[in-house]
């Protein structure tokens, strides 16, 4: 089934990290930008970048899924369905801010800490995104430690950065006030994290486009000889 993974595929896997990374890196400022509510533009703005970026995360998961192939066993499906998971779990997080905007067009509601949508977001954006991003790193290394897919620091660094995720599951019991970096809701627990996976994601697609860089020099000579 690794065969089946087509240097096209690689190509778009590795090019959509880097795009969910690129759109990441625009969306989550967005939270930053007022001190109090934000005007409904801005809410809706970083929402739309969210529901792209996590289309193309999707293509992503998809692409790593089908890199791992059939020797990853048990730690490839687990990979995809974390990823699909935690994209499915964030975009539901962003249609409840999205009806807060929609609702409040004056801007006079933050959809993050206002109203009982803003409550039941917490789990979403915090301990709940911790568990499945720290899962599907742990497969994701698990499986291309199996198959050769990525290289040792890739494996490392997912590991690591999984071990960093769970470390933030017990936010849970820290209250919910955006600016203790420790909340469930905190800046740290919610926005530092979740800007490093994305930015990791990023990485990671650096590490699948350079190894299809190195397979198709490997490749070179074989096909020479085929037509010689």
């Amino acid at each position: 089934m690794t065969e089946m993974f087509t240097r096209a595929d690689r190509k778009l896997t590795g090019t959509c990290a880097l795009l969910a990374c690129a759109l990441s890196l625009i969306m989550i400022p967005l939270y930053f930008v007022y001190a109090g509510p934000p005007p409904a533009d801005n809410v809706l703005v970083r929402n739309l970048i969210t529901v792209v970026t996590f289309a193309v995360f999707l293509v992503f998961v998809s692409g790593v899924r089908r890199m791992l192939g059939a020797r990853a066993g048990l730690a490839g499906d687990i990979v995809a369905v974390a990823g699909v998971v935690y994209a499915a779990m964030t975009l539901v997080a962003a249609s409840l801010e999205a009806g807060v905007a929609l609702q409040y067009p004056d801007g006079s509601q933050d959809p993050t800490v206002d109203g009982p949508l803003a409550n039941g977001m917490v789990l979403l954006h915090g301990p709940i995104a911790r568990v499945l991003i720290a899962t599907f790193l742990v497969a994701l290394a698990v499986g291309a430690g199996r198959t050769g897919t990525l290289p040792q620091w890739a494996r490392i660094g997912s590991v690591l950065l999984a071990v960093v995720n769970v470390g933030f599951v017990p936010s849970l019991f820290y209250g919910t006030e955006p600016a203790n970096f420790y909340a469930a809701n905190g800046w740290g627990s919610t926005a530092s994290i979740g800007a490093l996976f994305m930015l990791w994601t990023g990485a990671l697609g650096l590490a699948i486009l350079r190894t299809r860089s190195a397979a198709d020099r490997r490749d070179l000579p074989t096909a020479a000889a085929r037509t010689s």
